[in-house]
This record gives C-alpha cells, structure tokens and sequence, in this order.
C-alpha cells in the first residue's frame, strides 16, 4: 500500500535521485527537457507515493506547456517524468500514480496532456498518437512518441504546431 502525496520542497533531492536512477542523469538532455527549463512543474501534480516505512516507491511530476500554432494558441499538460523505484516496479503503482494525477488535472480545469513515450503501455490510461498527429516537438523528438489525452471531449480538436515553454499568461482554461 502506499500513498500519494503532493511532492513536498523537502524531498525534491530524493524524487531527483529516483528520477536519475530509473532515467540515468543524461535525462536532462532530452528534448522535453528545452520545454521545462526556467518553468515550475505544477505543485498540484507533482506526487510522490511512499510505502508504509516512508520509503519512497515513485513519483510524477506534470509541466505547463503550450502548443502554438497558425490556428492559435492551446495550454497543456506535459506529463513526465513518472518514475517507479526497480524494487517496487510491477506493483501498479506507475499506473496509480498516473490515475490519481490525471484525475488532479481534470479537477483543476485542465483539458489536454501531451507526453513522449510509447502507445503501448500509455494507451490504457488514455493517450493516443493519433490525438497528437498535428502537434510538434523540440528536435530530435521522434514524432511517433508525441501522445495526447484530452481532459475534456474535442478538447485537441484542432490542436496543432510547435510545442514550446509556458508562457504564463493562458490559464488552463483558455480554447
């Protein structure tokens, strides 16, 4: 059993730490990285999951992004990284930990999440290439891996051009 809890300024080494074992340090070099840079994750979002002993078993963390395109302007979620400890991999807790924050993100008002990673294991909780087919990543980003849920119904109807930093000035809300 564990539980989720929102990442605390206290324990951002330790969730750090989990991230470079589960991603290697090299983490920050790629591409979705030029997107968090000088950003603040979404506090709201970012959970970490402890066992009964305290231990930390995994965490996530959400961004602000926007897609910028011919058509406008759209805020999104960039979900990652999620990370679950190796010890403690098989248990469900990744998919908890993506539930649990997808469900923070509806309630919050926000209406699409982006991330990179691979349709078969991100299918179940939603996400979906062919949502993401007008949406653009830093280079080198293999456009196969751009997935998106919507939040909302026809919430990435329309949605296409450049993923690029938050900007601050669209709420959740907006388009």
């Amino acid at each position: 059993m564990f539980r989720l809890a929102e990442e605390s300024a206290e324990e951002l080494w330790e969730v750090e730490q989990l991230y470079d074992l589960a991603f290697a340090p090299g983490r920050t070099a790629l591409s979705s990285y030029q997107l968090r840079e000088g950003v603040a994750p979404i506090a709201g979002l970012c959970l970490a999951a402890r066992d009964a002993f305290g231990a930390l078993g995994g965490a996530i963390r959400y961004w602000p992004i926007e897609i910028r395109g011919a058509a406008g302007r759209w805020p999104c979620l960039l979900l990652g990284p999620v990370a679950v400890h190796p010890i403690r991999q098989g248990e469900g807790l990744g998919a908890e930990l993506i539930f649990d924050s997808l469900a923070r993100a509806e309630r919050l008002g926000w209406r699409r999440v982006l991330l990179i990673g691979d349709e078969p294991y991100y299918g179940r909780f939603g996400f979906a290439r062919s949502a993401a087919l007008g949406v653009r990543f830093p280079a080198p980003t293999n456009p196969n891996r751009i997935l998106a849920r919507p939040l909302a119904p026809e919430a990435m109807a329309g949605v296409a051009g450049d993923a690029v930093r938050w900007r601050g000035d669209l709420t959740p809300w907006s388009r």
